[in-house]
């Protein structure tokens, strides 16, 4: 392994006086004379001083902003402003041209870009400073993640992809099948033959591992997914993807309340690893934020920046209280009041975004856990309550993006699980296999699934979902 620009910078007295190479791409050449050097491994660029009068022309010329080089040289102490070393060339090599025509049709422009131009080159967007921002802090994130749960005792499931069984009900899902499309086999019905597909029966794309990891909570008594999920909702909306990474615990023997505390010291776990490992990226993006929110109108901008927003989330106790409760708040605001709601406000309502966001922004100031939802807006295997009308539901809302995390303590009790199969059209034939926990050794469990993309939102100020994936999938987009 090479040393890297962020070796460099972050130790620069290990490698004063020395003779070094380091590799990258050229971000800007000024003065003939400075170059500067990006490897990825840091916001920061190496400076690298040439003299012309020792290197041939024809190679100097080669030296474009986009161009990747290797470089060799003496590590000196700066005497210019903005950088504390930089680098004294020896030689070069230019390992890939870049033509400055080329250049110019793409980001490496040196200007400013919109995000909808970045998102048509998403194969060269990686090489601008907010998106190697976001995706290192993607990267600290998942091994956040991995790391908190295996300090915790619980096992990483690796659950499937394609599914014959669809955890949430919605029935939005994307089919996988071999067979001819053109000329599918037909049964005596005249209907398409799946028993001749593949896997004998009709099969599609998994819009959560719950229902599998339940399985395995329930002998090792603590696992996690983290993987793809897909949902062929035809939404076009900014917190929406047809294709996206979900994390979901599961706990055996664990109630509500047991739920909502891992839920909480999770999201603060996540939260503190980025504030404490992503410093120099969240300085940049915080930057870019408030740059942002000058733009926007006083009564649209966030109080707080990026980086106090996030370290509040660390801070502070989220509020917990019941959709009911929930709904008399909203119903009781001056916000409702005045009709500035665009949707109302009833009980038994899914709530929406802009309620969502009301109470985390308006009315708590704080991430806020909603628990013990009407049972019929939320999924067959959440636990009936004894009241009759809700179920043990929670759902985690954050500032600036709504609903972050959605869980439930799960129905353990077969019964009343049957009752729920039949209330929500569901086959019992085809749940057989969940259905048998039930049967032999059930308990008490729950989990939670947390959308990773939503999660990079907050930690990065970046509004639209599709700038925290690295090539979003949305309706009449697979590009790349």
């Amino acid at each position: 392994m090479g040393i890297t620009i962020k070796d460099l910078l972050c130790d620069s007295a290990k490698y004063a006086g020395l003779t070094i190479t380091v590799k990258g791409w050229i971000r800007a050449f000024r003065s003939n004379r400075f170059l500067q050097i990006n490897d990825g491994s840091t916001l920061g660029n190496l400076q690298a001083i040439i003299d012309f009068n020792v290197f041939p022309e024809e190679e100097l010329r080669k030296l474009t902003t986009g161009a990747s080089v290797a470089v060799e040289g003496q590590v000196v102490t700066s005497i210019g402003t903005g950088q504390a070393i930089e680098l004294l060339v020896l030689r070069f090599e230019v390992l890939g041209l870049a033509a400055a025509a080329d250049v110019q049709k793409t980001v490496m422009q040196p200007k400013r870009h919109s995000l909808d131009f970045l998102r048509e080159q998403a194969h060269f967007r990686f090489r601008t400073n907010t998106f190697g921002a976001v995706f290192r802090i993607r990267h600290a994130v998942s091994y956040a993640i991995h790391h908190y749960f295996h300090t915790n005792g619980f096992y990483y499931l690796n659950t499937p992809i394609v599914t014959g069984s669809d955890a949430e009900g919605a029935g939005e899902m994307f089919r996988v099948t071999t067979l001819d499309a053109k000329n599918p086999p037909l049964d005596s019905a005249g209907k398409v033959d799946f028993g001749k597909d593949f896997f004998g029966k009709p099969v599609n794309l998994t819009v959560s591992g719950q229902l599998e990891a339940e399985l395995a909570a329930l002998a090792l008594g603590k696992v996690y997914t983290f993987g793809p999920t897909f949902r062929a909702e035809n939404s076009n909306t900014s917190r929406h993807l047809a294709e996206f990474w979900m994390i979901e615990p599961e706990v055996a023997f664990n109630d509500l309340r047991a739920n909502m505390d891992l839920t909480e010291d999770f999201l603060k776990c996540i939260c503190r690893f980025v504030l404490e490992n992503c410093q120099e990226d969240l300085r940049f993006l915080d930057d870019r934020d408030q740059q942002e929110q000058s733009q926007k109108p006083q009564h649209e901008r966030n109080e707080w920046s990026l980086l106090e927003r996030i370290q509040f989330v660390v801070d502070n106790p989220f509020k917990r209280l019941t959709y009911t409760e929930a709904i008399e708040v909203l119903k009781n605001s001056n916000h409702y009041k005045k009709k500035k709601f665009k949707y109302d406000v009833v009980w038994g309502m899914d709530l929406q975004s802009e309620h969502e966001r009301y109470l985390v922004e308006k009315e708590f100031k704080c991430p806020v856990i909603l628990r013990d939802y009407p049972a019929a807006i939320k999924a067959f295997y959440m636990r009936a309550n004894e009241d009759g009308n809700t179920v043990a539901a929670m759902d985690v809302l954050f500032p600036g993006i709504g609903e972050i995390v959605g869980g439930s303590q799960r129905e353990e009790r077969l019964e009343v699980l049957q009752q729920k199969c039949l209330a929500f059209g569901i086959s019992e034939k085809e749940l057989w296999w969940y259905l048998e926990t039930r049967k032999i050794g059930t308990a008490p469990h729950a989990g939670f699934g947390l959308g990773l993309e939503r999660m990079i939102m907050f930690l990065t100020g970046m509004t639209n979902i599709r700038d925290v994936i690295p090539f979003p999938r949305t309706p009449l987009n697979a590009s790349f």
